[in-house]
């Protein structure tokens, strides 16, 4: 669990060659709603065998074997390569937690993370990929979980004004009631500040 987190942050941290030159392209304050993708099949997949095997063999989960919910999202940029982003998240799944009996309907299960974005480019470009990791917490029937989410995007500019993001990010459990699943999501965000 330790290597990953160590690799998304020392690719963060490639990304802040800009770092020094702020305020002309900083990420103004955004909302955003998103339609969101959770895969437990291929994140246990993995964990069960490698990712090069999954690849290999292409036991990488369908859309449909995949369990729908819906996100809404905060951001606000901290520096011209740097954002600050929340997501809270609701999906009504069975969600599989280790050492407990498997749920045989679908509950709601709530996630709330924060993450640091770093983007490659600034917000000057249209197309801009950003990596990102942070930390999170899940409700489900009553328990309490914590994760720690890292991933990939991209942001998709309009203008300037609003954005479509294409986003994935892996979810590492770090309780034993919250589960390991990939979260895959496409949404639409707009400004509701401005560029400072």
């Amino acid at each position: 669990m330790g290597k990953p987190l160590i690799i998304f942050s020392a690719l963060l941290l490639t990304c802040s060659s800009g770092l020094t030159q702020t305020g002309a392209y900083k990420q103004p304050a955004t909302l955003g709603i998103h339609f969101v993708f959770n895969d437990f099949e291929t994140a246990s997949a993995i964990r069960s065998s490698s990712l090069s095997a999954v690849l290999k063999e292409n036991r990488i989960a369908s859309i449909k074997d995949m369990s729908q919910g819906l996100a809404l999202s905060y951001g606000k940029g901290i520096s011209d390569h740097f954002d600050f982003y929340s997501t809270l998240i609701g999906s009504f799944l069975a969600y599989p937690m280790e050492n407990r009996e498997p749920v045989s309907k679908d509950f709601l299960l709530l996630e709330a993370d924060v993450s640091v974005r770093g983007k490659l480019l600034t917000n000057k470009h249209w197309l801009l990929p950003y990596l990102e990791v942070g930390l999170g917490a899940s409700k489900y029937q009553g328990y309490w979980g914590a994760f720690i989410p890292a991933g990939l995007g991209i942001q998709i500019s309009f203008f300037g004004e609003a954005y479509l993001m294409i986003h994935s990010q892996y979810r590492m459990a770090v309780t034993e009631t919250s589960n390991y699943h990939f979260v895959h999501s496409i949404g639409l965000v707009g400004n509701i500040g401005s560029f400072e």
